[in-house]
């Protein structure tokens, strides 16, 4: 089968951490026999930023870590028609332009054979829902939620006929514990500062509570004010700016636990989505504390990472997985263990693949009769 992806940044993970979800799932379905080729934009905002903050040697790292892809970077306007020849499964992030998504669903409204889903990993339907009211999914076959509320939401709406929920997960094959590296800090935090989408609970859960104990940490991340790098520095911590995913296992090696901080609007509107932190922290075998969202859905088991509901609570727990070993070591061995069972990229791909050929199945099927006859 032929996979192509339209994405707005593969290469690149500035200020894109589904980046890597994207590459994981990429590879699996290489893996599993299927040709595989992605498109993005060459002038795409991630790219441009990850070459000025990183050279374009970081790009370079990147592509090493899926050599068997065919990446094609495209400048407007392209060839469609000749992407999109002989493409049996067609994904197209929400990141991408209206004008593009247009275009594509398009070419399946006018009878292009391929199955073709729109991907959603965001919070814009309910924080810019005008933005995505203004896409065009009429020729989509399906829509991809990343969680339940967000699937509910694009059917409750009408923006879709069919939504399927498509959690994100770890490509474990990059994400993995690398013992040889000896934690130097107690605390790592990896993530963006965004809109101020948690700046409030970044101090309340992250920086006051490391200030307070006296933790050694560090916080690596894009977009972050001055304000807030001050603030990082006052409370005992380094600043390490953009981290590129396949530079992120030897980060949380050098840790000794991790902190999971949501961004509001998933936290408060879109319950039951963690930040896919998670997932890779997890397959990284390192503990976690996480600030208060409701894991709705049941993504992970109990004992796999610690809760907390205040910031009190937050000093308490890093307290103690800092001064109890048995607790850090087996809260981070549940959560590698769930993790490998459950939220992997090659499990991923297994479910995209029964999504789209249930819906080809559901193509020809035959039509069911208007009436049954009564019976003699």
């Amino acid at each position: 089968m032929k996979c192509v992806l339209f994405y707005h940044a593969f290469s690149s993970c500035w200020n894109n951490g589904h980046a890597h979800f994207l590459r994981g799932i990429a590879r699996e379905l290489q893996k599993l026999g299927h040709d595989v080729v992605v498109y993005e934009p060459a002038d795409g905002w991630s790219r441009l930023n990850a070459i000025r903050d990183g050279g374009e040697q970081t790009l370079v790292e990147a592509a090493r870590l899926v050599p068997l892809i065919d990446v094609r970077s495209y400048d407007l306007p392209f060839d469609l028609d000749e992407a999109l020849d002989g493409a049996d499964l067609v994904l197209v992030h929400e990141w991408n332009s209206p004008d593009l998504i247009a275009r594509i669903g398009s070419r399946r409204a006018q009878g292009a054979p391929f199955t073709l889903l729109f991907h959603d990993t965001h919070h814009r339907a309910v924080t810019a829902p005008e933005e995505l009211e203004s896409f065009d999914l009429d020729g989509f076959d399906g829509v991809l939620a990343f969680g339940n509320v967000l699937r509910e939401i694009y059917l409750k709406l009408g923006w879709a006929s069919r939504a399927f929920t498509w959690h994100e997960a770890a490509d474990t094959e990059l994400y993995r514990p690398l013992p040889h590296i000896q934690p130097r800090q107690d605390v790592v935090w990896i993530g963006n500062w965004g809109d101020e989408e948690r700046s409030v609970e970044l101090y309340r859960y992250l920086i006051e509570p490391v200030a307070s104990l006296g933790l050694s940490g560090r916080i690596y991340g894009v977009r972050y004010p001055q304000s807030a790098i001050a603030a990082i520095a006052a409370a005992g911590m380094e600043y390490g700016g953009w981290l590129p995913a396949h530079r992120v296992p030897a980060a949380l090696a050098a840790a000794r636990l991790t902190i999971h901080v949501p961004r509001g609007p998933y936290a408060r509107s879109l319950p039951g989505i963690p930040t896919i932190r998670m997932f890779e922290a997890m397959a990284c075998g390192i503990p976690i504390v996480s600030a208060p969202w409701e894991d709705v859905e049941e993504l992970f088991a109990p004992g796999t990472y610690l809760r907390v509901r205040d910031g009190d609570q937050m000093k308490a727990a890093l307290h103690m997985l800092l001064h109890e070993p048995d607790l850090a070591s087996a809260t981070a061995d549940a959560g590698h263990s769930h993790v490998l069972e459950h939220h992997t990229c090659r499990r991923r791909a297994l479910e995209l693949l029964a999504i789209a050929n249930g819906i080809r199945g559901s193509r020809h099927a035959p039509a069911a009769p208007l009436c049954r006859e009564s019976a003699s």
